[in-house]
């Protein structure tokens, strides 16, 4: 009989060993670490993640893990819930763009705390992280959950699943079950991402990566779950209406030493440079260019983005993008995001606090912004991530910039020392320079380190 699918991915987590990767995957995990915990000890103070944190730290862990910015030990599932939450919430943490979008950094947080519950050194956290970006984005090669009315983090619980069970060593039949609970039950309603967002849009990974961990810690007791998880009458494929095709190949093991497997797939994800919604990323790039050609924003009489299927439909289309009422609003609306571009000529975290969005002068703005689908960039995506942005002055000029890869972008990658000021830029408020510069030395150096404590240890909140 055919291996299924789950039987696949278990084999490949059980496998995977530290030496299997690159040295370009190597050092783009630690890259994507910096800028993970960067986005996390950033977001700390925000609301949702502060709520996570008093949360999570009502509970304590015999074999617990840090949540991020303090020294209490949680529950290793509510670890990575809570650290999650503050690696997404900013929405500034990495990309993948496929038929499903994703942010695969969102793993990180499982990776961590499954590390640190067990000791696990760096190399075994590393070769972690690295499965969770490759199971993940397969996934989102394979199919579109969203048109389904499905979240993207769905497919989450699985590579966090995976990067738990081979941070805890289980077997091929344990890291099985594990992908089978994670399965039945951490299907997600892409109603997060619909309308008016909440809180929950920024956390909704963080919730998947909770039960990734909490499903391998049950198997790893000996819980069993039902199978197969995909294939099965009732299972994955036929419950979201999608096939996931030859995934399965993609997994075989023994693997095959090609120069694109057995884990590359994050060389080909993408880091933001802007604290906005993926798909606008271009658009920001465009109208700050054309920023520094208009000089007076009020000199502009009409904006018109022309843009691809994915942005116009995830942050492109609904009404209430034209009148933001939440952060959560405002940095998935690309109307805003570009207009706000032009108006401040430029996109931080200021941008996105209540009284700026809010702004009638703002929302006034955004009457004259239009948003328009363009064939030619719909067919370039998910390759390319084009936005087009006119602006038309009152003079009756029309000024027009197109950018295809933004700063950031797998094929526009930033530099390391840009990795390193990004980080900076958000860590440094919190915790000082020679803390933020001991966190980027450790994580350099992660492959070194026989466990994540000294690391957990340097992202700790100063005392007041």
């Amino acid at each position: 009989m055919t291996k299924t699918l789950a039987h696949q991915l278990a084999d490949y987590a059980c496998g995977l060993r530290f030496e299997d990767l690159s040295k370009e995957v190597l050092h783009e995990v630690k890259r994507r670490v910096i800028d993970s915990l960067g986005c996390a000890l950033g977001a700390w103070k925000e609301d949702p993640c502060a709520i996570a944190r008093k949360v999570a730290s009502d509970f304590s862990a015999k074999h617990g893990s840090t949540i991020i910015g303090t020294s209490h030990k949680a529950p290793p599932d509510w670890a990575a819930f809570a650290n999650g939450c503050c690696i997404r919430y900013f929405d500034y943490n990495d990309t993948y763009l496929s038929k499903e979008p994703a942010h695969p950094s969102d793993n990180i947080s499982a990776a961590l705390a499954a590390a640190e519950s067990v000791g696990a050194g760096g190399r075994e956290l590393i070769t972690a992280i690295a499965l969770a970006y490759e199971v993940q984005c397969r996934f989102c090669d394979a199919a579109s959950i969203r048109a389904h009315g499905w979240d993207h983090v769905t497919y989450g619980s699985f590579s966090t699943a995976l990067a738990a069970a081979h941070l805890m060593k289980l077997d091929p039949g344990k890291a099985r079950h594990a992908v089978n609970i994670a399965g039945v039950a951490g299907a997600a309603m892409r109603q997060a991402r619909a309308g008016e967002l909440s809180h929950w849009k920024g956390v909704a990974f963080a919730n998947a990566a909770r039960h990734g961990v909490y499903s391998a810690l049950l198997a790893r007791a000996g819980m069993t779950g039902p199978g197969p998880i995909f294939e099965g009458q009732m299972g994955f494929e036929k419950q979201l209406g999608v096939s996931l095709g030859n995934v399965a190949e993609k997994f075989a093991v023994p693997f095959e030493k090609t120069d694109d497997w057995p884990a590359s797939m994050i060389l080909h994800t993408s880091i933001k440079f802007w604290p906005a919604e993926y798909h606008s990323q271009s658009a920001i790039e465009a109208a700050l260019f054309l920023r520094e050609e208009i000089g007076d924003p009020t000199t502009v009489h009409a904006v018109t983005i022309e843009s691809h299927d994915a942005a116009v439909e995830i942050i492109g289309s609904e009404p209430e993008k034209w009148k933001p009422k939440t952060r959560e609003t405002a940095d998935h609306s690309l109307p805003y995001i570009t207009a706000i571009a032009l108006i401040d000529g430029e996109v931080t975290d200021k941008q996105f606090e209540p009284q700026r969005f809010k702004d009638p002068e703002v929302w006034k703005f955004l009457e004259n912004v239009k948003v328009e689908r363009n064939a030619e960039l719909s067919a370039l995506y998910p390759d390319a991530v084009a936005n087009i942005v006119h602006v038309d002055l009152a003079d009756g000029r029309r000024l027009t910039r197109r950018v295809d890869y933004p700063m950031g972008h797998a094929k526009n990658p930033l530099q390391d020392s840009q990795v390193e000021e990004k980080f900076r830029a958000l860590v440094e408020p919190m915790v000082g320079n020679a803390r933020a510069r001991r966190i980027v030395d450790i994580v350099w150096k992660l492959d070194e380190a026989k466990n994540v404590d000294e690391l957990m240890k340097a992202a700790e909140m100063p005392k007041k």
